[in-house]
This record gives structure tokens, sequence and C-alpha cells, in this order.
């Protein structure tokens, strides 16, 4: 949030914020043009490296990857440790707004990164589906959209197991970590990942995808699915 920008951020560092910023009003990706404005304001071509990082939810940092590298940004990554003590303490802090130099930022879709609710009901039963929410929502005791459970043979993997709670700043978990964590998914299939909107399959799509995964998020999530009553449910509660 930009408020949270104001009380401090490392110096120099664009104020993206991540839900007002990296969704439209329908939870799905912005339009190309804003995405395409937004990044070129932010002072993003080809020839730079970008890394994000966020409140210590993780989920924001990794949407704007996702999104970036959906764009054909591949020189991309986020800060393994979240704002807090342990950054304050290693970089300078400033609470000045950053303007950058613009930049044009060009977009080459790559659409191996992104999937459609058709796309998502076809992979039923031919590729690995993981659920990044909370076990909870997985198993129909919650949900944002009026139905509730999860999309046929998805897997549970909460995208809150990718990191550490803590006080000076939470932390990624170290990929040996990730990698047991991972274990029994198969590498021969491509995995495609769903949440609520987007954000917290997008931190599980950047660790499986260090961990040597080929891997897609549905953008639509559960807002979509879980709202649509012509496409198939498991709702382990009932």
């Amino acid at each position: 949030m930009y408020e949270d920008y104001q009380k401090g951020h490392l110096k120099n560092a664009v104020n993206i914020p991540g839900l007002e910023s990296l969704f439209d009003d329908n939870f799905f990706m912005p339009k190309l043009d804003i995405l395409k404005e937004l990044f070129s304001k932010a002072g993003i071509d080809s020839n730079k490296l970008v890394v994000a990082y966020d409140n210590g939810d993780f989920i924001w940092a990794a949407r704007f990857y996702w999104i970036l590298q959906t764009l054909g940004h591949e020189n991309v990554g986020i800060s393994k440790v979240a704002y807090g003590k342990e950054l304050m303490d290693n970089f300078e802090i400033s609470t000045v707004d950053f303007i950058a130099n613009r930049s044009e930022f060009i977009p080459r879709i790559d659409n191996s990164k992104i999937e459609t609710k058709l796309s998502t009901l076809l992979s039923i039963g031919n590729k690995t589906i993981i659920d990044g929410r909370q076990e909870e929502h997985y198993d129909g005791k919650k949900s944002i959209a009026k139905r509730f459970g999860h999309i046929p043979t998805a897997k549970n993997y909460a995208c809150t197991q990718n990191f550490q709670v803590n006080e000076a700043g939470n932390k990624m978990r170290e990929f040996s970590e990730l990698k047991e964590i991972y274990k029994d998914i198969p590498k021969d299939k491509k995995v495609l990942l769903y949440c609520d909107g987007g954000a917290d399959s997008a931190l599980n799509y950047i660790v499986l995808q260090e961990l040597g995964y080929k891997t897609a998020v549905y953008d639509g999530s559960w807002a979509e699915w879980g709202n649509d009553e012509s496409v198939p449910i498991e709702n382990p509660s009932k």
C-alpha cells in the first residue's frame, strides 16, 4: 500500500501497490495498455533487472513477478526477505517518493505462463493442478465465491508454506526445505496453479519454477471458477 511506502522504503524503490495496480475490477490481470504504461512509468525496459519486495505476504511481489514474466520480461526476481528490520539495517531507507526515469516497456506475451477457465477445464486429469489457498478454503469450509470447494483433482499446497514469519522481516524458506515440501509433485507434467485471485498462486509459481517445474497461473482462479455453475467442483465439506 502507498501508505506503507510513505512510512519507509528502500531508497530509489518505485511504489507499485499490489491490489490496486496488478488486478482489474474483476481480479484479472489489468489490460495490456494499462500495464504497459505502469511499467514504463516505473522505468522498466528490456535491459533492466527488476527486483520486487513487499510487506511480508510475498504474494504481491510474486504477482508482480508473474505478470512481468507473462509479458516477456524474464529479468526479474523477488527479495528473499520482506520489508522489515533486516532490510532496514542493511539498506538505505527513504520516506521520499521516488520518481523513475520513464522507459519504454514493450510487452512480448508468453501464453505458456497463463491459463484460462477453458484451458483449466481441459487440464483436469491431464495436468497437475495445485490450489494455493488455505486448507479451510480447499476443503469447502470457506469461500470468496458463491460455491465452496476446489477444482477437481487439485492438490492443496497453501502458499504460506513457502516462507517463515520472522520479527525482523518474513523470509522465504531455503530451497532445500521447499524441495522437500513439493517432493511428491511429478515433474513430467505441467503444473497449473490457482488460488482465490491469482496472487497466492503466483508465489507457488515462483517457487516451483525455481525447483524445475513448468508452471502457469490460472488468472481467474476461484473468484471466476467458484462463481460459474457450469464448471465442476469437489467439496469435501459436504
